[in-house]
C-alpha cells in the first residue's frame, strides 16, 4: 500500500496512511476454464516476516454462449423447450460446427497465506465447484427486454436448465447433465515481494503449480500438473493506484476438459483503485486473454476470438478484514464465456488491523 496524508482531521490523517488491497482476486469463471491453473490477480498487501492471511471467495456466474447456426435454428422456435435427443439430433444435423453451453457454476476458494522474510511468502489455495441450472435466468432475459437488447435464442430453451453441447473438430460431446460438483486440484504458489511497502512502486513476482489430487475426473480435473508465472507492477499516488499484471500459464490438455490443447496461456489485467474512505476502497479492472482453442480445434471464430472481461468491485475493511463485492461482464466477444457473474469474497489478515 501507498502512504499519504488522508483528508479529514490533519493530525489524525497523519498517522493513517492510505490503503490499497490490489486487484480484485477474481478467477476466470469461464466453463471449465478453471480446470486449468489460473493465476489469481496479485494483491497489495504486505507485513514483517511471519506475518499470515486467509481468504474467503464464492464466485458465482451465468454462462449462455452458442455459434452461430444454434443461435438461428432457436430463433427460430416458438415457446420453450427442454433439450432432449431429439433436439440434440437437430443440433447435430445443423450445417458446420456448432455449440451450445447453458449452465451456471459456483466456485469457491480458501487460500492461506504466510510472510517468510521481508520478500518471500507462500500461499496454498484449495477450491471446490459447484454445477447447476441456476437462477439467473430470468432476470438476465427481463434486463435484455428491459434495455431492448437481443436474448439471442434464450427465450427458446428451457430455464434454468444445463445443456453442454459441442459438436466440433475434434470435441463431440452431448450433455444435459453435469456432476453435481466436488474439489477441484489444490494450487501451491510462491510470492515475491520487491519492496515491503511500495511507494511509489512495488513489483510482486508469483509462481504457481497445480496438483492433480486424483488423476482425471470429469469437470473436474485433467489429472494433470499445470505451471504458471506472473509478474504485477503496482503504482500508488495517495488516494489511487494503478496495476499491470502479466500471467503466463502452461497446461496441459486432456479428455475431461475438451476445451483446450496443451499450451502456454497468457493472460493481461489492468486496474485501478480508489481509496473512497477510511474503510472502504472501489475497484476497476479489465482482463484479456486469447482463446484456448487452435484452428485445429475448430474454426468457429466465437471460440478462436480472444476473451475480454470488465469488473467492478467494492471493498469494506473492519478491523483485520476485508469483504468484498464485486461483478464481471464478458464485453466485445459474448459467446466464448460467461455473460455475468459475481464474487463474494472475506480476507483476514494481521496486518490490516489498526
Amino acid at each position: 500500500w501507498a502512504q499519504s496524508a488522508s483528508p479529514g482531521e490533519e493530525e489524525a490523517a497523519k498517522q493513517a496512511p492510505y490503503i490499497h488491497y490490489g486487484l480484485l482476486r477474481m478467477r476466470d469463471l469461464a466453463p471449465f476454464g478453471f480446470l486449468r491453473l489460473d493465476m489469481r490477480p496479485a494483491h497489495a498487501i504486505s507485513g514483517p516476516p511471519g506475518n499470515w492471511g486467509v481468504e474467503l471467495d464464492f464466485g458465482y456466474q451465468n454462462t449462455w454462449a452458442l455459434s452461430r447456426n444454434v443461435r438461428q435454428h432457436l430463433k427460430s422456435l416458438a415457446g420453450r423447450r427442454d433439450i432432449g435427443p431429439a433436439e440434440i439430433q437437430v443440433i447435430r444435423d445443423l450445417p458446420g460446427e456448432a455449440y451450445l453451453v447453458d449452465l451456471e457454476l459456483g466456485l469457491l476458494d480458501l487460500t492461506l497465506h504466510r510472510k517468510l522474510t521481508e520478500h518471500w511468502g507462500v500461499y496454498a489455495t484449495f477450491s471446490a465447484v459447484t454445477y447447476n441450472g441456476g437462477f439467473m435466468d430470468a432476470g438476465i432475459k427481463s434486463f435484455h427486454d428491459q434495455f431492448g437488447m437481443n436474448s439471442v435464442g434464450r427465450p427458446a430453451v428451457s430455464r434454468n436448465d444445463i445443456n453442454v453441447l459441442l459438436d466440433l473438430k475434434k470435441t463431440q460431446l452431448f450433455q444435459t447433465d453435469l456432476p453435481d460438483g466436488g474439489l477441484l486440484d489444490p494450487v501451491l504458489g510462491v510470492r515475491y515481494t520487491l519492496h515491503r511497502n511500495g511507494r511509489p512502486w512495488n513489483l510482486v513476482i508469483e509462481g504457481a503449480v497445480k496438483v492433480p489430487i486424483d488423476g482425471e475426473r470429469p469437470f473436474l480435473s485433467t489429472g494433470n500438473f499445470d505451471f504458471g508465472l506472473q509478474v504485477t507492477l503496482q503504482r500508488f499516488a495517495k488516494r489511487h493506484a494503478g496495476y499491470a499484471s502479466l500471467a503466463a500459464v502452461y497446461a496441459r490438455g486432456s479428455d475431461v476438459a475438451p476445451t483446450y490443447s496443451s499450451q502456454v496461456v497468457p493472460t493481461l489485467v489492468l486496474g485501478y483503485e480508489y481509496q473512497w474512505s477510511e474503510r472502504t476502497n472501489l475497484n476497476a479492472q479489465v482482463y484479456a486473454s486469447p482463446s484456448v482453442y487452435k484452428h485445429s480445434d475448430t474454426d468457429l471464430r466465437e471460440l478462436l476470438d480472444p476473451k475480454y472481461q470488465i469488473s467492478l468491485g467494492l471493498r469494506y475493511r473492519i478491523g483485520g478484514s476485508v469483504i468484498t463485492f464485486a461483478v464481471t461482464e464478458n464485453v466485445v466477444n459474448y459467446h466464448n464465456g460467461p455473460d455475468v457473474g459475481f464474487q463474494i469474497g472475506w480476507a483476514y489478515s494481521p496486518a490490516l488491523a489498526r
